[in-house]
């Protein structure tokens, strides 16, 4: 996902986003140590969507304080 589609969500929804692409890392984890996982790429994808999520959570907050 973008961050510019990041960036429309609300908290709430960002929040959200984060627990369930949290689950999906932990499932592909578990489906590559059993040996299941046909694309091994799609960990770093999660990975670097997890931190784009993050960063636009952060933004905001550093936004706020100001």
């Amino acid at each position: 996902m973008k961050a510019k589609n990041l960036r429309d969500l609300s908290n709430d929804e960002l929040s959200g986003k984060i627990s369930e692409l949290k689950e999906e890392l932990f499932n592909l984890r578990f489906q590559l140590a059993t040996g299941q996982l046909e694309n091994p790429m799609r960990i770093r994808e999660v990975k670097k969507t997890i931190a784009r999520t993050q960063t636009v959570i952060r933004r905001r907050e550093l936004e706020a304080s100001k």
